[in-house]
Protein backbone atom coordinates (compact mmCIF):
# COMPACT_ATOMS: atom_id res chain seq x y z
CA UNK A 1 0.00 0.00 0.00
CA UNK A 2 1.63 3.35 -0.72
CA UNK A 3 1.21 6.34 1.51
CA UNK A 4 2.45 9.92 1.11
CA UNK A 5 4.46 12.35 3.36
CA UNK A 6 3.55 15.90 3.34
CA UNK A 7 4.46 19.25 5.52
CA UNK A 8 1.78 21.26 6.19
CA UNK A 9 1.97 24.70 7.33
CA UNK A 10 -1.10 26.78 7.67
CA UNK A 11 -2.94 29.24 9.55
CA UNK A 12 -6.36 28.90 11.66
CA UNK A 13 -9.37 31.55 12.48
CA UNK A 14 -12.48 31.20 14.11
CA UNK A 15 -15.21 33.62 12.38
CA UNK A 16 -18.95 34.40 12.56
CA UNK A 17 -21.54 32.82 10.58
CA UNK A 18 -21.87 36.03 8.26
CA UNK A 19 -18.71 37.30 8.13
CA UNK A 20 -17.73 38.11 4.28
CA UNK A 21 -14.18 36.24 3.23
CA UNK A 22 -12.50 39.55 1.63
CA UNK A 23 -10.33 39.90 -1.54
CA UNK A 24 -7.87 37.01 -1.31
CA UNK A 25 -6.33 38.58 -4.65
CA UNK A 26 -5.03 41.31 -2.48
CA UNK A 27 -2.64 38.97 -1.06
CA UNK A 28 0.81 39.42 -1.28
CA UNK A 29 2.47 37.00 -4.00
CA UNK A 30 -1.20 36.22 -5.15
CA UNK A 31 -2.03 36.95 -8.61
CA UNK A 32 -5.00 35.19 -9.07
CA UNK A 33 -7.74 33.44 -7.21
CA UNK A 34 -9.89 30.29 -9.01
CA UNK A 35 -13.27 29.92 -8.41
CA UNK A 36 -14.64 28.87 -5.13
CA UNK A 37 -15.49 24.72 -5.09
CA UNK A 38 -17.91 23.44 -2.77
CA UNK A 39 -16.84 20.20 -1.45
CA UNK A 40 -18.69 17.76 1.39
CA UNK A 41 -15.96 16.49 3.74
CA UNK A 42 -16.85 13.83 6.65
CA UNK A 43 -14.00 12.32 8.46
CA UNK A 44 -14.07 10.24 11.79
CA UNK A 45 -11.05 10.59 14.22
CA UNK A 46 -9.55 7.66 16.03
CA UNK A 47 -7.59 7.05 19.22
CA UNK A 48 -6.51 4.72 21.92
CA UNK A 49 -8.81 4.18 25.27
CA UNK A 50 -6.74 6.33 27.50
CA UNK A 51 -6.29 8.88 24.12
CA UNK A 52 -2.54 9.23 23.46
CA UNK A 53 -2.47 10.40 20.36
CA UNK A 54 -4.92 13.48 21.14
CA UNK A 55 -2.96 13.84 24.65
CA UNK A 56 0.48 13.77 22.14
CA UNK A 57 -1.07 16.61 19.92
CA UNK A 58 -1.57 14.28 16.91
CA UNK A 59 -4.05 13.37 14.82
CA UNK A 60 -5.94 10.25 13.06
CA UNK A 61 -8.57 10.16 11.16
CA UNK A 62 -10.98 8.35 8.09
CA UNK A 63 -11.88 11.33 6.03
CA UNK A 64 -14.17 10.52 2.68
CA UNK A 65 -15.11 13.70 0.25
CA UNK A 66 -12.27 15.74 -1.70
CA UNK A 67 -9.16 15.18 -3.74
CA UNK A 68 -7.12 13.60 -0.39
CA UNK A 69 -9.80 11.48 0.53
CA UNK A 70 -8.05 8.62 3.13
CA UNK A 71 -6.48 8.06 6.03
CA UNK A 72 -4.74 11.09 7.41
CA UNK A 73 -2.14 10.83 10.42
CA UNK A 74 -0.68 14.36 11.44
CA UNK A 75 2.33 15.43 13.69
CA UNK A 76 4.06 17.99 14.77
CA UNK A 77 6.72 19.18 13.25
CA UNK A 78 9.57 22.21 13.51
CA UNK A 79 7.79 24.51 11.30
CA UNK A 80 4.19 22.98 10.84
CA UNK A 81 2.67 19.87 10.92
CA UNK A 82 3.79 16.42 9.00
CA UNK A 83 0.96 14.72 7.43
CA UNK A 84 0.84 11.18 6.29
CA UNK A 85 -1.80 9.85 3.89
CA UNK A 86 -3.01 6.42 2.62
CA UNK A 87 -6.02 4.85 1.15
CA UNK A 88 -9.62 4.73 2.17
CA UNK A 89 -9.12 0.80 1.56
CA UNK A 90 -12.59 -1.00 2.49
CA UNK A 91 -15.46 0.36 4.56
CA UNK A 92 -14.74 -0.32 8.51
CA UNK A 93 -11.48 -1.69 8.06
CA UNK A 94 -9.09 -0.74 10.17
CA UNK A 95 -6.07 1.76 9.81
CA UNK A 96 -3.37 0.84 7.30
CA UNK A 97 -0.21 -0.09 9.23
CA UNK A 98 1.81 1.92 7.39
CA UNK A 99 0.51 4.87 7.88
CA UNK A 100 0.16 4.26 12.06
CA UNK A 101 4.23 3.53 12.08
CA UNK A 102 5.17 7.09 13.11
CA UNK A 103 3.20 6.76 16.22
CA UNK A 104 4.08 2.88 16.38
CA UNK A 105 6.05 3.61 19.53
CA UNK A 106 3.04 5.70 21.38
CA UNK A 107 0.14 3.19 21.03
CA UNK A 108 1.93 -0.13 20.50
CA UNK A 109 -0.47 -2.28 19.84
CA UNK A 110 -3.77 -0.88 21.78
CA UNK A 111 -7.19 -0.96 19.82
CA UNK A 112 -8.28 2.24 17.87
CA UNK A 113 -11.69 3.50 18.37
CA UNK A 114 -13.74 6.25 17.00
CA UNK A 115 -13.71 9.30 19.16
CA UNK A 116 -15.26 11.91 17.19
CA UNK A 117 -16.88 12.39 13.89
CA UNK A 118 -16.31 15.81 11.64
CA UNK A 119 -18.58 16.44 9.04
CA UNK A 120 -17.43 19.72 6.73
CA UNK A 121 -18.82 21.90 3.79
CA UNK A 122 -15.80 23.46 2.65
CA UNK A 123 -15.61 26.12 0.01
CA UNK A 124 -12.16 26.40 -0.94
CA UNK A 125 -9.80 28.43 -3.47
CA UNK A 126 -6.83 27.89 -4.68
CA UNK A 127 -4.77 30.91 -4.84
CA UNK A 128 -1.73 31.36 -7.50
CA UNK A 129 1.37 33.45 -8.27
CA UNK A 130 1.61 35.32 -11.71
CA UNK A 131 3.15 32.29 -12.78
CA UNK A 132 -0.39 29.82 -12.49
CA UNK A 133 1.13 27.97 -9.82
CA UNK A 134 -0.29 27.75 -6.46
CA UNK A 135 0.91 28.93 -3.35
CA UNK A 136 -1.76 28.54 -1.00
CA UNK A 137 -5.88 27.33 -0.91
CA UNK A 138 -8.02 29.33 1.29
CA UNK A 139 -10.46 26.83 2.65
CA UNK A 140 -14.16 28.67 5.04
CA UNK A 141 -15.21 25.79 6.82
CA UNK A 142 -18.48 25.37 8.20
CA UNK A 143 -18.12 22.62 10.39
CA UNK A 144 -20.72 20.33 12.66
CA UNK A 145 -18.85 17.86 14.72
CA UNK A 146 -20.10 15.56 17.32
CA UNK A 147 -17.73 13.74 20.52
CA UNK A 148 -17.81 10.00 20.47
CA UNK A 149 -16.34 10.06 24.11
CA UNK A 150 -18.86 9.74 27.54
CA UNK A 151 -20.50 13.52 27.44
CA UNK A 152 -20.04 14.62 24.00
CA UNK A 153 -21.85 16.64 22.70
CA UNK A 154 -22.82 18.21 18.85
CA UNK A 155 -20.53 21.43 18.24
CA UNK A 156 -20.99 23.82 15.16
CA UNK A 157 -18.52 26.75 13.83
CA UNK A 158 -17.31 28.52 11.29
CA UNK A 159 -13.43 28.80 10.50
CA UNK A 160 -11.34 29.64 8.02
CA UNK A 161 -7.83 27.88 7.32
CA UNK A 162 -4.82 29.67 4.96
CA UNK A 163 -2.91 26.46 4.08
CA UNK A 164 0.79 26.99 2.06
CA UNK A 165 1.41 25.13 -0.99
CA UNK A 166 3.81 22.18 -1.02
CA UNK A 167 7.21 23.38 -1.29
CA UNK A 168 6.30 27.01 -0.41
CA UNK A 169 7.10 26.86 3.63
CA UNK A 170 10.10 27.89 4.87
CA UNK A 171 11.01 30.25 2.15
CA UNK A 172 11.00 34.65 2.21
CA UNK A 173 7.38 34.12 -0.18
CA UNK A 174 5.93 32.23 2.37
CA UNK A 175 6.59 34.96 5.43
CA UNK A 176 5.91 37.45 3.39
CA UNK A 177 2.12 35.99 2.58
CA UNK A 178 1.06 34.37 5.72
CA UNK A 179 2.37 37.75 7.22
CA UNK A 180 -0.09 39.54 4.98
CA UNK A 181 -3.07 37.31 5.11
CA UNK A 182 -2.90 37.31 8.73
CA UNK A 183 -3.35 41.05 8.59
CA UNK A 184 -6.13 40.65 6.15
CA UNK A 185 -8.12 38.36 7.51
CA UNK A 186 -8.23 39.93 11.05
CA UNK A 187 -8.98 42.87 9.89
CA UNK A 188 -12.18 41.51 7.85
CA UNK A 189 -13.71 40.27 11.02
CA UNK A 190 -12.09 36.91 12.12
CA UNK A 191 -9.74 36.04 15.38
CA UNK A 192 -7.00 33.92 15.79
CA UNK A 193 -8.02 30.14 16.75
CA UNK A 194 -7.06 29.06 19.98
CA UNK A 195 -7.83 25.52 19.22
CA UNK A 196 -5.11 23.43 17.28
CA UNK A 197 -7.17 21.31 15.40
CA UNK A 198 -11.22 20.49 14.16
CA UNK A 199 -10.38 17.17 16.61
CA UNK A 200 -9.63 19.30 19.94
CA UNK A 201 -13.37 21.81 19.14
CA UNK A 202 -14.90 18.91 18.48
CA UNK A 203 -14.04 16.97 21.72
CA UNK A 204 -14.40 20.31 23.63
CA UNK A 205 -14.44 19.58 27.64
CA UNK A 206 -15.65 15.15 26.90
CA UNK A 207 -11.79 14.99 27.14
CA UNK A 208 -12.03 15.39 31.17
CA UNK A 209 -14.48 12.28 30.94
CA UNK A 210 -11.53 9.80 29.56
CA UNK A 211 -9.09 8.86 32.76
CA UNK A 212 -5.83 9.86 31.99
CA UNK A 213 -2.48 6.94 31.76
CA UNK A 214 -1.42 5.04 35.24
CA UNK A 215 0.79 7.21 36.29
CA UNK A 216 5.25 6.37 37.66
CA UNK A 217 4.97 5.46 41.51
CA UNK A 218 8.32 7.40 41.64
CA UNK A 219 10.42 6.64 44.71
CA UNK A 220 10.59 9.43 47.45
CA UNK A 221 12.01 12.46 46.40
CA UNK A 222 15.94 12.85 47.26
CA UNK A 223 16.54 8.82 47.56
CA UNK A 224 19.06 7.26 45.11
CA UNK A 225 16.32 5.07 43.84
CA UNK A 226 14.27 8.03 42.48
CA UNK A 227 17.28 9.85 41.01
CA UNK A 228 17.89 6.90 38.76
CA UNK A 229 14.30 6.17 37.88
CA UNK A 230 14.54 10.06 36.71
CA UNK A 231 17.27 9.22 34.73
CA UNK A 232 15.69 5.93 32.98
CA UNK A 233 12.45 8.36 32.02
CA UNK A 234 14.25 10.77 30.72
CA UNK A 235 16.48 8.39 28.30
CA UNK A 236 12.94 6.36 27.78
CA UNK A 237 10.93 9.26 27.05
CA UNK A 238 14.09 10.36 24.25
CA UNK A 239 13.66 7.23 22.78
CA UNK A 240 10.52 7.41 22.34
CA UNK A 241 10.79 10.93 21.05
CA UNK A 242 13.49 9.95 18.55
CA UNK A 243 11.04 6.69 16.92
CA UNK A 244 9.52 8.66 14.21
CA UNK A 245 12.73 10.73 13.56
CA UNK A 246 14.21 7.82 12.79
CA UNK A 247 11.78 6.40 10.75
CA UNK A 248 11.75 9.19 8.16
CA UNK A 249 15.49 9.03 8.34
CA UNK A 250 16.41 12.78 10.01
CA UNK A 251 19.93 13.90 10.14
CA UNK A 252 20.87 12.70 13.39
CA UNK A 253 18.23 10.36 14.58
CA UNK A 254 20.04 7.14 14.65
CA UNK A 255 22.78 8.67 16.68
CA UNK A 256 20.22 10.10 18.80
CA UNK A 257 18.17 7.23 19.01
CA UNK A 258 21.11 5.06 19.45
CA UNK A 259 22.68 7.32 22.61
CA UNK A 260 19.03 7.19 24.52
CA UNK A 261 19.39 3.20 24.55
CA UNK A 262 22.53 3.06 25.60
CA UNK A 263 22.39 5.67 28.34
CA UNK A 264 19.86 3.75 29.33
CA UNK A 265 21.58 0.03 29.21
CA UNK A 266 24.31 2.00 30.70
CA UNK A 267 21.91 3.22 33.81
CA UNK A 268 21.08 0.05 34.25
CA UNK A 269 23.94 -1.42 34.58
CA UNK A 270 25.86 0.88 36.54
CA UNK A 271 23.06 1.67 39.03
CA UNK A 272 22.15 -2.26 39.88
CA UNK A 273 22.00 -2.95 43.26
CA UNK A 274 19.03 0.40 43.78
CA UNK A 275 16.96 -1.24 41.30
CA UNK A 276 17.06 -4.67 40.28
CA UNK A 277 15.51 -8.33 39.30
CA UNK A 278 15.00 -10.74 36.51
CA UNK A 279 12.61 -7.89 34.61
CA UNK A 280 15.29 -5.38 35.35
CA UNK A 281 18.04 -7.80 33.60
CA UNK A 282 16.06 -8.77 30.54
CA UNK A 283 15.18 -4.93 29.44
CA UNK A 284 18.93 -4.65 29.97
CA UNK A 285 19.53 -6.96 27.52
CA UNK A 286 16.74 -5.53 25.09
CA UNK A 287 17.98 -2.82 24.76
CA UNK A 288 21.97 -4.35 23.87
CA UNK A 289 20.28 -5.60 21.05
CA UNK A 290 18.39 -2.40 19.86
CA UNK A 291 21.49 -0.67 20.15
CA UNK A 292 23.42 -3.39 18.15
CA UNK A 293 20.77 -2.89 15.33
CA UNK A 294 21.06 1.32 15.70
CA UNK A 295 24.67 0.48 15.76
CA UNK A 296 24.98 -0.87 12.41
CA UNK A 297 23.61 1.96 10.33
CA UNK A 298 25.30 4.68 12.77
CA UNK A 299 28.64 3.34 11.49
CA UNK A 300 27.34 3.11 7.77
CA UNK A 301 26.33 6.90 8.45
CA UNK A 302 29.28 8.02 9.71
CA UNK A 303 31.50 6.15 7.63
CA UNK A 304 29.74 7.27 4.66
CA UNK A 305 30.11 10.98 5.99
CA UNK A 306 33.86 10.17 7.04
CA UNK A 307 34.33 8.97 2.75
CA UNK A 308 32.81 11.71 1.36
CA UNK A 309 35.14 13.93 3.24
CA UNK A 310 38.05 11.74 2.85
CA UNK A 311 37.21 12.35 -1.09
CA UNK A 312 37.74 16.34 -0.85
CA UNK A 313 41.28 16.21 0.61
CA UNK A 314 44.30 17.00 -1.48
CA UNK A 315 46.11 13.68 -0.41
CA UNK A 316 43.49 11.59 -2.41
CA UNK A 317 43.98 13.49 -5.98
CA UNK A 318 45.36 10.15 -6.84
CA UNK A 319 42.60 8.03 -6.31
CA UNK A 320 40.87 6.37 -9.31
CA UNK A 321 37.59 6.92 -10.10
CA UNK A 322 36.24 3.77 -9.71
CA UNK A 323 37.63 3.90 -6.31
CA UNK A 324 36.07 7.12 -5.78
CA UNK A 325 32.53 5.80 -7.47
CA UNK A 326 32.42 3.31 -5.52
CA UNK A 327 32.93 4.37 -1.75
CA UNK A 328 29.93 7.13 -2.36
CA UNK A 329 27.41 4.72 -4.33
CA UNK A 330 28.69 1.39 -2.30
CA UNK A 331 28.30 3.22 1.07
CA UNK A 332 24.79 5.06 0.20
CA UNK A 333 22.95 1.65 -0.24
CA UNK A 334 24.54 -0.13 3.22
CA UNK A 335 23.59 3.10 5.08
CA UNK A 336 19.91 2.51 3.29
CA UNK A 337 19.78 -0.96 3.58
CA UNK A 338 21.22 -0.69 7.50
CA UNK A 339 18.23 2.01 7.97
CA UNK A 340 15.61 -0.46 6.50
CA UNK A 341 16.62 -2.95 8.97
CA UNK A 342 16.56 -0.54 11.65
CA UNK A 343 12.56 0.25 10.72
CA UNK A 344 11.92 -3.30 10.68
CA UNK A 345 13.05 -3.62 14.29
CA UNK A 346 11.23 -0.60 15.71
CA UNK A 347 7.91 -2.37 13.76
CA UNK A 348 8.58 -6.07 15.62
CA UNK A 349 6.46 -7.07 18.14
CA UNK A 350 10.23 -7.76 20.15
CA UNK A 351 10.35 -3.74 20.42
CA UNK A 352 6.93 -2.80 21.02
CA UNK A 353 7.69 -5.59 24.20
CA UNK A 354 10.58 -4.10 25.34
CA UNK A 355 8.53 -0.40 25.17
CA UNK A 356 6.16 -1.76 27.50
CA UNK A 357 8.63 -3.29 29.98
CA UNK A 358 10.90 0.12 29.88
CA UNK A 359 7.02 1.45 31.43
CA UNK A 360 6.22 -1.24 33.79
CA UNK A 361 9.33 -1.08 35.25
CA UNK A 362 8.95 2.95 35.66
CA UNK A 363 5.81 2.58 36.76
CA UNK A 364 6.72 -0.20 39.54
CA UNK A 365 10.59 0.40 40.03
CA UNK A 366 11.56 -2.85 41.61
CA UNK A 367 14.17 -0.57 44.66
CA UNK A 368 16.05 -3.96 45.77
CA UNK A 369 18.36 -1.81 47.94
CA UNK A 370 17.18 -2.11 51.85
CA UNK A 371 20.05 0.90 52.34
CA UNK A 372 17.34 2.65 49.81
CA UNK A 373 14.20 1.85 51.04
CA UNK A 374 15.46 2.78 54.86
CA UNK A 375 16.14 6.04 53.33
CA UNK A 376 12.82 6.53 51.57
CA UNK A 377 11.32 6.77 55.65
CA UNK A 378 14.54 9.43 56.53
CA UNK A 379 13.54 13.52 56.22
CA UNK A 380 15.41 16.20 55.60
CA UNK A 381 19.77 16.39 55.22
CA UNK A 382 19.43 12.90 56.28
CA UNK A 383 18.33 11.34 53.78
CA UNK A 384 20.24 13.85 50.95
CA UNK A 385 23.86 12.58 52.42
CA UNK A 386 22.26 9.12 52.38
CA UNK A 387 21.60 9.51 48.70
CA UNK A 388 24.39 11.12 47.99
CA UNK A 389 26.85 8.78 49.45
CA UNK A 390 24.86 5.45 47.50
CA UNK A 391 25.26 7.45 44.31
CA UNK A 392 28.86 7.99 45.12
CA UNK A 393 29.07 4.59 45.85
CA UNK A 394 28.02 3.84 42.07
CA UNK A 395 30.33 6.93 40.77
CA UNK A 396 33.58 5.11 42.60
CA UNK A 397 32.80 1.53 40.59
CA UNK A 398 32.45 3.31 37.60
CA UNK A 399 35.76 5.27 37.89
CA UNK A 400 37.63 2.54 39.05
CA UNK A 401 36.57 0.44 36.46
CA UNK A 402 37.47 3.13 34.01
CA UNK A 403 41.17 3.66 35.70
CA UNK A 404 41.16 -0.19 35.28
CA UNK A 405 41.01 -0.05 31.64
CA UNK A 406 43.09 3.06 31.17
CA UNK A 407 46.03 1.14 32.84
CA UNK A 408 45.53 -1.78 30.10
CA UNK A 409 45.39 0.19 27.31
CA UNK A 410 48.13 2.39 28.14
CA UNK A 411 50.38 -0.95 28.89
CA UNK A 412 49.17 -2.53 25.43
CA UNK A 413 50.02 0.73 23.66
CA UNK A 414 53.73 0.44 24.11
CA UNK A 415 53.83 -3.10 23.15
CA UNK A 416 53.73 -3.97 19.63
CA UNK A 417 54.18 -7.87 20.16
CA UNK A 418 50.42 -7.08 20.39
CA UNK A 419 48.35 -7.59 16.98
CA UNK A 420 47.11 -3.52 16.24
CA UNK A 421 43.42 -4.85 16.84
CA UNK A 422 43.97 -6.06 20.35
CA UNK A 423 46.05 -2.38 21.00
CA UNK A 424 43.20 -0.43 19.30
CA UNK A 425 39.82 -2.66 21.29
CA UNK A 426 41.30 -1.84 24.53
CA UNK A 427 41.22 2.17 23.34
CA UNK A 428 38.06 1.56 22.50
CA UNK A 429 37.59 0.01 25.90
CA UNK A 430 38.34 2.76 28.02
CA UNK A 431 36.00 4.83 25.80
CA UNK A 432 32.77 3.29 26.82
CA UNK A 433 33.86 3.14 30.30
CA UNK A 434 34.60 6.84 30.35
CA UNK A 435 30.59 7.51 28.84
CA UNK A 436 28.92 4.61 31.55
CA UNK A 437 31.07 7.44 34.53
CA UNK A 438 29.69 10.10 32.54
CA UNK A 439 26.29 8.95 32.76
CA UNK A 440 26.52 7.58 36.12
CA UNK A 441 27.97 11.53 36.84
CA UNK A 442 24.68 12.58 35.12
CA UNK A 443 22.65 10.81 37.13
CA UNK A 444 24.12 11.53 40.33
CA UNK A 445 24.28 15.41 39.51
CA UNK A 446 20.34 15.26 39.13
CA UNK A 447 20.55 14.17 43.00
CA UNK A 448 22.71 17.30 43.78
CA UNK A 449 26.27 16.13 43.63
CA UNK A 450 28.15 18.44 42.14
CA UNK A 451 29.38 16.58 38.54
CA UNK A 452 29.71 19.24 36.07
CA UNK A 453 33.36 19.25 35.42
CA UNK A 454 33.70 15.67 35.91
CA UNK A 455 30.50 15.33 33.13
CA UNK A 456 32.77 17.92 30.62
CA UNK A 457 36.06 15.82 31.05
CA UNK A 458 34.73 12.96 30.38
CA UNK A 459 32.61 14.11 27.46
CA UNK A 460 36.38 15.72 25.91
CA UNK A 461 38.13 11.96 26.48
CA UNK A 462 34.83 10.46 24.46
CA UNK A 463 35.32 13.21 22.06
CA UNK A 464 38.92 12.04 21.05
CA UNK A 465 37.96 8.45 21.66
CA UNK A 466 34.74 8.70 19.15
CA UNK A 467 37.32 10.41 16.27
CA UNK A 468 39.66 7.64 16.91
CA UNK A 469 37.29 4.75 16.53
CA UNK A 470 35.55 6.24 13.88
CA UNK A 471 39.04 5.77 11.89
CA UNK A 472 39.07 2.48 13.17
CA UNK A 473 35.77 1.54 12.21
CA UNK A 474 36.48 3.06 8.51
CA UNK A 475 39.42 1.34 7.67
CA UNK A 476 37.71 -1.81 8.85
CA UNK A 477 35.43 -1.53 5.75
CA UNK A 478 38.18 -0.47 3.53
CA UNK A 479 39.81 -3.49 4.04
CA UNK A 480 36.41 -5.48 3.37
CA UNK A 481 36.36 -3.02 -0.24
CA UNK A 482 39.53 -3.81 -0.80
CA UNK A 483 39.89 -7.65 -0.64
CA UNK A 484 36.15 -7.58 -2.54
CA UNK A 485 37.99 -5.58 -5.25
CA UNK A 486 41.03 -7.63 -5.36
CA UNK A 487 38.80 -10.93 -5.78
CA UNK A 488 37.31 -8.74 -8.82
CA UNK A 489 40.33 -8.26 -10.22
CA UNK A 490 40.10 -3.94 -9.71
CA UNK A 491 42.72 -1.89 -8.82
CA UNK A 492 43.19 -1.64 -4.48
CA UNK A 493 45.74 1.22 -4.91
CA UNK A 494 43.10 3.94 -3.89
CA UNK A 495 41.87 1.69 -0.69
CA UNK A 496 45.75 1.13 0.20
CA UNK A 497 45.65 5.48 0.27
CA UNK A 498 42.74 5.42 2.42
CA UNK A 499 43.80 3.47 4.66
CA UNK A 500 46.96 4.62 5.69
CA UNK A 501 45.18 8.37 6.37
CA UNK A 502 42.82 6.87 8.41
CA UNK A 503 45.47 5.43 10.50
CA UNK A 504 47.61 8.17 10.78
CA UNK A 505 43.95 10.29 11.63
CA UNK A 506 43.86 7.52 14.31
CA UNK A 507 47.07 8.56 15.71
CA UNK A 508 46.41 12.18 15.60
CA UNK A 509 42.88 11.95 17.23
CA UNK A 510 44.98 10.65 20.30
CA UNK A 511 47.78 12.59 20.57
CA UNK A 512 46.34 14.44 23.44
CA UNK A 513 44.40 10.99 25.53
CA UNK A 514 47.41 11.13 28.13
CA UNK A 515 46.31 15.03 29.10
CA UNK A 516 42.30 14.24 28.69
CA UNK A 517 42.44 11.34 31.20
CA UNK A 518 44.71 13.36 33.61
CA UNK A 519 41.95 15.87 33.44
CA UNK A 520 39.62 13.11 34.70
CA UNK A 521 41.67 11.97 37.87
CA UNK A 522 41.54 15.80 38.85
CA UNK A 523 37.94 16.43 38.53
CA UNK A 524 37.01 13.78 40.00
CA UNK A 525 39.12 13.90 42.92
CA UNK A 526 38.02 17.50 43.25
CA UNK A 527 34.17 16.18 43.33
CA UNK A 528 35.07 13.96 46.16
CA UNK A 529 36.51 16.81 48.05
CA UNK A 530 33.62 19.21 46.90
CA UNK A 531 31.02 17.05 48.08
CA UNK A 532 32.61 15.61 50.60
CA UNK A 533 32.73 12.13 49.98
CA UNK A 534 36.15 11.18 50.80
Amino acid sequence: MSTTENLEVEAKFTVDPDTAVPALISLAEVATVDPVETINLSAVYYDTEDLRLTRNKLTLRRRTGGADAGWHLKTPAEHGRIEYGAPLGEEGAAAPAEILGPVRALIRDLPLKPIAQVDNRREQQILRDATGAPVAEFCDDHVTAMSLLPGGEVTEWREWELELAQGLPGTPRAAVLMRHAHSMLLAAGADDSDSPSKLRTALGDSVDNVPLPDTPERPAKGTAARTVVDALTANRDRLLQMDPAVRRDEEDSIHQMRVATRELRSHLQTFEGILGGDEYERVEKELKALASILGIARDAEVVAARFLALLDRDETYVLPDATRADLTDTMTIEYKRAHRNVVLALDSERYLALLDSLDNLLLEPPVVSPRVEAEENEEGDVGKRGTSEILSEHLATAYRDLRKKHRKAVKGREDTSLPLVDRENRFHSVRKAAKKLRYSAEAAQSAGLNTKKLIKACKKLQSALGDFQDTVTAREVLQRKAAFAHQKGHDTFGYGVLFQIEYLDGHTALQDYDELFASIESEYATMIRKNDLG
